[in-house]
Formats: structure tokens, C-alpha cells, sequence
């Protein structure tokens, strides 16, 4: 190496030096490496609990050209199941999923063992008045709320309930009703305001409606104490433009799209709640 490169070496290591740097600092100064956060976990899938009315020995209505109820609320369930399931935010069950016959309380006692997060029960009505047509919501009303509450409180009625997290049997009466009472008010709160999202999004997607369409009755399957339910009556059998309509695929889709767009729309309110 001539005298010159080396002046210039050294002088290049001077500076370095000067600036508090040794030579392999100031060559192959190696960068730290950066933390990287984990990602968040993603939410747990809601799951929501599809229940086919009636079934097996049990037919439900029978429309004038001979359609049985328990046939086409069984195949827009299995339509809406997809839809659920297609973008992957919820999980989804259904009380029954061949033509059998499952009892009304064993309906709800399937949701609340798996813990379900929303109860859509899909009927279609018949009247004697054949010009009657169009949808219509239920949710679960005060005086029926009354008599659950009594009912699932009394000693006899609640040796396997869970309401709230909370096991009822080994807790004394008043407190045993006051808990259900609770758990019953805001689930009913939560039921009507779901029941509202199903009829917004009926009535924004086309879906002809009864007048005062939501209603109130005291329908076994939504007695659940800690589960939002609606009964969604798709329409009447006994109008012969109903019937052809549900069993019409294209009508079933819409129908079963309205009710996503209900159970998002439920969600995604829930979730506003939480925050706010």
C-alpha cells in the first residue's frame, strides 16, 4: 500500500475515531432488530342458532297448492346458513337438520348449551283470510317474560340452569328470580331491538310486510333467558303469491340476504354499544 493510501486511511480512521466510532462501527454498523407485535387475536365467531319450524310428524301450515311450512323453512334455513357462514364472522348451527320432529324446549335447551350468541327461529303463517300476505317478527312479550321468569325461578324448573354464567340451583328463590328477572329484561331488549333490524332490512330489500310487523307473543322458542330471539314469519301460506314466492329460489335468497344483513346490522350495534 503507497505512503498516500495509507495517509488517507489513516486520516479516514482519525475522524471515525474522533466522532466515537470505531472502524467496525463506522463499516458494518449492524441495525437492531425491530420488535415486531404480535398480531391481535381475532374475534371468536358469533354463533348463531338457526331453528327450522317444525318437522318430521309435524308439518306446520299447509299452503293451497299443498306446500307443507316445514319443508321451505328448512330449505331458506339451509340458504341462510351459507350466507352466514360464506364470510367467515360467524359460526352457525341448527336445531334440526333433517325432517324430524324436535320439541320446542329442547330447541332452546340446544342453543343454550352451545352457548349460542343469537336464536332466529323461520316459520311461514297461514290465516283463514286467503288475501292476507306478507313478513312479520315476534319477540318474546312482558306477560310471557312474567311466566318464564316464575317458571324458570321455581326450585323444580332449574336444577341445570346457567343464567348469567351463574348456576341457579343452589341459590335461594328471591335471588334465583332476581336473576333471571335481569338476564330476561335485557335479553328481551336485546330481542326487540333485533327484531327492528330484521324489519329495516325486510322492508330495504324489497320483502313485503304485515302492517305492525313486529309483534309480541309468548312463543316457546324464545323463552331463552340469556339469548336475543326472534320468530320471523316469512310470509303466509294460505296466499297463494306468498306460497309460490317461498318456494321460488331466488325469493329464498333474498330472503335469507335480508336476514344477514339483519344479523350484521345486530352485531355491528352490539359491538357500538360495548364501545360508546
Amino acid at each position: 500500500m503507497s505512503a498516500l493510501h495509507r495517509r488517507d486511511l489513516l486520516a479516514t480512521l482519525a475522524g471515525l475515531t474522533a466522532l466515537g466510532l470505531g472502524a467496525a462501527d463506522g463499516w458494518a454498523k449492524t441495525p437492531a432488530p425491530k420488535s415486531v407485535k404480535k398480531p391481535a387475536p381475532l374475534p371468536r365467531p358469533k354463533l348463531v342458532f338457526l331453528d327450522p319450524g317444525h318437522g318430521g310428524k309435524d308439518p306446520g301450515a299447509q299452503g293451497v297448492r299443498g306446500t307443507q311450512e316445514k319443508a321451505v323453512v328448512m330449505a331458506i334455513a339451509r340458504v341462510l346458513q351459507r350466507e352466514l357462514l360464506a364470510g367467515g364472522r360467524y359460526r352457525v348451527l341448527l336445531t334440526r337438520n333433517t325432517d324430524n320432529y324436535v320439541a320446542l324446549r329442547e330447541r332452546v335447551a340446544r342453543a343454550q348449551e352451545a352457548k349460542a350468541d343469537l336464536f332466529l327461529s323461520l316459520h311461514a303463517d297461514s290465516c283463514e283470510n286467503s288475501d292476507v300476505r306478507g313478513a312479520s317478527v315476534y319477540t318474546l312479550s312482558e306477560q310471557a317474560t312474567d311466566r318464564e321468569t316464575a317458571a324458570l325461578a321455581a326450585r323444580e324448573n332449574r336444577a341445570d340452569a346457567v343464567v348469567a354464567g351463574m348456576r341457579l340451583a343452589d341459590k335461594p328463590d328471591i335471588v334465583a328470580s332476581t336473576l333471571v328477572a335481569m338476564a330476561q329484561r335485557g335479553t328481551v331488549n336485546d330481542s326487540r331491538r333485533l327484531a327492528e333490524t330484521i324489519v329495516q332490512s325486510f322492508s330495504r330489500n324489497g320483502v313485503r310486510l304485515l302492517p305492525r310487523t313486529h309483534r309480541q307473543a309468548g312463543f316457546a322458542v324464545l323463552t331463552s333467558p340469556d339469548i336475543p330471539a326472534a320468530l320471523v314469519e316469512l310470509g303466509y301460506l294460505s296466499n297463494p303469491q306468498d306460497e309460490k314466492l317461498l318456494t321460488v329460489r331466488q325469493h329464498q335468497i333474498a330472503l335469507a340476504r335480508a336476514l344477514r344483513g339483519s344479523v350484521d346490522a345486530h352485531f355491528a350495534a352490539a359491538g357500538a354499544t360495548r364501545k360508546a
